[in-house]
């Protein structure tokens, strides 16, 4: 417990005292977030706000993690790691994108082949080595079985493992990237999920079968350690929120975005519970699911459903606040997050029945 609370006290306060550094530091180099001249036109105001602000929210989160393993009897173990790898080599991708970007100044950054050519290589060598590093009762950090609250019966085999962890590390990072279109929106909708993994994972450390084998025990390889790698990034998304949050002194970018996606993605796999992110993570589904049906009916009828999509921008040109629109998103992220919550815990119950 001591470490899940040093990492989340440690990258609150380097999150939020350290990004206005970034700030001025992004400023005087005229790192300025470029604005789509086809989108709404409330958001050219925010032209030239610094972006690249993911980079505080990844090294407050692996300086929580560190500080909280100090804390911890334990020390860093594999899967902590690989997650923290896993965030840290789309965050790269992400860097690399918003680089360009700013550089060029042009609203695109790495070209979409090399972009996805990136995320493809950090999501399959994540892939890879979650199915190494066993540990004394020879368990991995990750399964070949597809998991829902825990593993399922449905086996892919390593290969198909390797092909579902893309298909998961991609699916939550290009999630939280279309999210991440309003001042505080997805930064606040991250901490949120990452927030609830801090109670899964504690929950199964305490109900782990290595150490109190019982009817519903838990076969993850390192709970507590996850614990505070969930924590981390809770708190260094809390700390950042303070600056992000409308109107918006500094922007995540696709640092920020893919890391956090990525993150997520690999505390699923982690805890063996891959299908239960997306309820977690509702509204990133949704948000994601509001691009493909547009894109998807434009081709098939060359009309819209949506004014704009991914979702928010819709309401942004029905006339809603900005505010407004973050405010209620936020309140079905938070519901969404209490549903899957309700789920795992109603899983664990039938077990003691």
């Amino acid at each position: 417990m001591k470490g899940i609370l040093a990492a989340a006290s440690i990258a609150l306060i380097v999150s939020l005292f350290g990004t206005p550094f970034a700030i001025s530091l992004l400023r005087s180099r005229g790192y300025g977030q470029l604005i789509r001249d086809d989108g709404p036109t409330t958001h050219h105001t925010k032209r030239g706000t610094p972006t690249m602000g993911g980079t505080v929210i990844l090294l407050a989160a692996l300086l929580g993690y560190a500080g909280g393993n100090l804390m911890s009897t334990t020390g860093p173990t594999a899967s902590g790691l690989l997650v923290c790898g896993l965030a840290t080599g789309l965050g790269l991708v992400g860097f690399l994108d918003d680089f360009i970007k700013i550089r060029m100044q042009r609203n695109l950054g790495l070209r979409a082949r090399t972009k996805l050519l990136g995320q493809i290589l950090v999501a399959v060598g994540f892939g890879v080595l979650a199915l190494q590093f066993p540990n004394a009762a020879h368990v991995h950090p990750a399964s070949t079985h597809i998991s829902f609250v825990r593993d399922s019966a449905v086996a892919l085999g390593a290969v198909g493992f390797v092909i579902w962890a893309l298909v998961m590390v991609s699916s939550a990072s290009n999630g939280v990237n279309l999210t991440d279109g309003l001042d505080g929106l997805a930064t606040g909708a991250s901490s949120m999920v990452f927030a609830a993994f801090v109670i899964i994972t504690f929950w199964q450390g305490r109900n782990d079968c290595h150490t109190k084998f019982a009817a519903g025990c838990y076969q993850v390889r390192d709970p507590f350690d996850l614990a505070i790698v969930a924590a981390a990034f809770a708190g260094a998304c809390a700390g950042f929120l303070w600056w992000n949050a409308a109107p918006a002194r500094i922007f995540m970018g696709d640092t920020g975005s893919l890391a956090l996606g990525g993150a997520l993605a690999g505390m699923a796999v982690m805890t063996h519970t891959e299908l239960l992110l997306a309820i977690l993570g509702g509204l990133f589904v949704v948000i994601t699911m509001s691009s493909i049906i547009q894109i998807g009916y434009f081709k098939m009828t060359r009309r819209r459903v949506f004014k704009m999509a991914p979702l928010q921008h819709h309401f942004e040109l029905k006339g809603w606040a900005e505010v407004t629109i973050v405010i209620r998103f936020w309140i079905i992220a938070a519901l969404a997050v209490a549903l899957g919550l309700g789920v795992f815990y109603a899983e664990w119950i039938t077990w003691q029945k």
